[in-house]
C-alpha cells in the first residue's frame, strides 16, 4: 500500500486544463476550465449533415448551411448513448483535435470530464473509456452522470432562498430532484449529496426528437408535406410551441366547429394562433413568427405575386409539448412526467420527499417551453401530500446547465479523487476504470 501511494505521489502532476463535454444527442456543449478561468461553452451540433446538393457538413460547419430543405442527418448518439464512434470521432477531431479546430487542445496535457446519461450499458461505457485513452490519449478522464453534475451549482439561488450575503455555498447540493428533458428522452434523477440515487432514476421516452416528429406529422396532414423538413419543423417547434395550463380550454378555443359553423374564437385566433413564414433558402434561411392575421393566408392564396409560404399554427402549438405530460394522447404506453416523478419518489424513504419536492430543477432543451415548470408544479401539487412544499425552478439557460455544473465539478476537490489517469488505465485496465466510475463518491465523502 505504501509503495502504491509512493508511486502515485511520484507520478505526473494533474493536468492544468480540463475539457468539459456534455455530449448530447442533438448538441455538444464544450469548453475549457482552468484553476482561474472557466470558458463560455460552445454549443456544437452533434451530427454529420448532407444537404440536397450532396454537400457534407461536420458539426459546427452546419452554421454555414443555407438550404435546410431535405437535409439528412447522421447522429452518433442514439437514445442518449454514443453508439457510433466513427461519426463521433470525426466530430471531436474537427472541433477539438485537428490543427484548425476551433477549440484545439493537446489530449496528452488535458483532462476530459464527460457527461453521460444514467443507466448506460457497460459495453458502451467500456468502449467509451477505451476510445478516450487509447484513441485520443487524454492524460486524465472522468465519466460522470450528467444530471448529478447539476448538484455542483448554487441551487438555492435558483429558488431565491433568503440567506446571509457572506454565507458560503455548499457544493455539491445536499438534496435535489433533477429533471433532464432533452433530445432523446426525459430522465428523473434524485440526487443526495452529489450522488445519484440509482434505484430511483426513472426515464420517459419522450424527448425533443419525438416532439419534432409529431409536429412534422401534424403539419404534413394539415398543411404541407414536411416529412423531409424535420430541421425546419424543429425550428418551428422551438419558436412557437408552449405548454398549456388549460389544455381542454385551449383546445376548445382552437376548434373550428362543425360544418357551416362560424366560431368567433377560431376566426380571431383567440390569442393562440400564430403565422409562421417558412424560409425560402434564397433570401431567408430561417422561419419567422408573426402575429396571426385573420384572412391573410386566404388573400395570399388569391394573390399571384406573393412569394411567402405561411403556415397558421393553432392547436399544434400546445398539442405537441402536451406529449410530455400525456404520452397516451398518441398511443405511447407510458405515464406522463408528473407520474414518472411520483414513481421515482415512491422508491425513496418518505423522509426524503420534502427535500426532493422542495428542490426540483428542470434542465434540457424542452425546459425552455413556456409554462413548462408551472404546469409541472401544478400537476405535482395534485399528487403529493398537502404538507409537502413543491418548488420547481429552471436555470437561466437550461441547455448549458449540466455543462456549468460539470465545469464547477472540474474545479472541485472531488475531481482529483474520482478522475483516472492514463497511467492508471494502462496499469489496471478498463474493468477497473469502469468499477471506479460506477462506485462514484462512495459513502465516505
Amino acid at each position: 500500500m505504501a509503495a502504491s501511494r509512493k508511486l502515485r505521489a511520484s507520478g505526473p502532476p494533474p493536468p492544468s486544463t480540463t475539457l468539459v463535454l456534455d455530449n448530447g444527442a442533438d448538441t455538444i456543449k464544450a469548453g475549457f476550465v482552468t484553476a482561474d478561468k472557466t470558458d463560455t461553452p460552445r454549443i456544437i451540433p452533434n451530427c454529420l449533415a448532407r444537404d440536397r446538393h450532396k454537400k457534407i457538413y461536420v458539426a459546427s460547419e452546419l452554421d454555414k448551411c443555407r438550404d435546410f430543405g431535405e437535409i439528412a442527418f447522421r447522429r452518433p448518439v442514439e437514445k442518449g448513448y454514443i453508439v457510433n464512434w466513427e461519426a463521433q470521432k470525426e466530430i471531436w477531431d474537427r472541433e477539438f483535435l485537428d490543427h484548425k479546430a476551433p477549440q484545439r487542445c493537446d489530449p496528452s496535457e488535458t483532462r476530459l470530464v464527460l457527461a453521460e446519461q444514467p443507466n448506460g450499458l457497460p459495453a458502451l461505457q467500456t468502449h467509451c473509456d477505451q476510445m478516450v485513452f487509447e484513441e485520443f490519449g487524454f492524460a486524465s478522464y472522468y465519466r460522470g452522470i450528467g444530471p448529478a453534475f447539476n448538484a455542483y451549482q448554487d441551487i438555492q439561488a435558483l429558488f431565491r432562498t433568503p440567506r446571509a450575503p457572506d454565507a458560503p455555498v455548499d457544493l455539491p447540493a445536499e438534496v435535489m430532484l433533477l429533471i433532464d428533458s432533452g433530445y432523446s428522452h426525459t430522465t428523473v434523477t434524485p440526487i443526495l449529496q452529489g450522488r445519484p440515487l440509482h434505484p430511483a432514476i426513472r426515464r420517459l421516452d419522450v424527448g425533443g426528437r419525438l416532439l419534432t416528429n409529431y409536429l412534422t406529422r401534424l403539419l404534413s396532414i394539415r398543411h404541407f408535406d414536411m416529412r423531409s423538413e424535420t430541421y425546419i419543423a424543429n425550428e418551428m417547434k422551438e419558436a412557437v410551441c408552449y405548454v398549456s395550463l388549460d389544455f381542454a380550454g385551449d383546445l376548445e378555443k382552437t376548434w373550428k366547429g362543425t360544418r357551416g359553423e362560424r366560431r368567433e374564437d377560431y376566426l380571431s385566433g383567440a390569442g393562440i394562433a400564430k403565422d409562421y413564414v417558412l424560409p425560402d433558402s434564397h433570401t431567408t434561411f430561417h422561419g419567422v413568427v408573426r402575429e396571426y392575421q385573420p384572412g391573410a393566408s386566404g388573400r395570399a392564396r388569391k394573390s399571384a405575386v406573393t412569394t411567402e409560404d405561411v403556415l397558421t399554427l393553432r392547436n399544434e402549438r400546445f398539442a405537441v409539448p402536451e406529449l410530455l405530460f400525456s404520452p397516451s394522447d398518441v398511443g405511447i404506453r407510458e405515464p406522463g412526467l408528473a407520474d414518472v416523478v411520483m414513481q421515482s419518489l415512491a422508491t425513496l424513504p418518505v423522509g426524503l420527499w420534502p427535500g426532493m419536492l422542495a428542490n426540483i430543477v428542470v434542465v434540457g432543451g424542452n425546459a425552455r417551453f413556456e409554462n413548462f415548470i408551472q404546469r409541472l408544479q401544478m400537476e405535482l401539487l395534485q399528487r403529493v401530500p398537502d404538507e409537502c412544499v413543491v418548488r420547481v425552478a429552471r436555470p437561466e439557460n437550461p441547455v448549458i446547465s449540466t455543462w456549468l455544473g460539470a465545469a464547477n465539478f472540474a474545479k472541485h476537490e472531488h475531481v482529483e479523487r474520482l478522475a483516472v489517469t492514463k497511467q492508471d488505465y494502462e496499469e489496471h485496465g478498463a474493468g477497473w476504470v469502469a468499477r471506479k466510475f460506477a462506485a462514484g463518491l462512495g459513502v465516505d465523502a
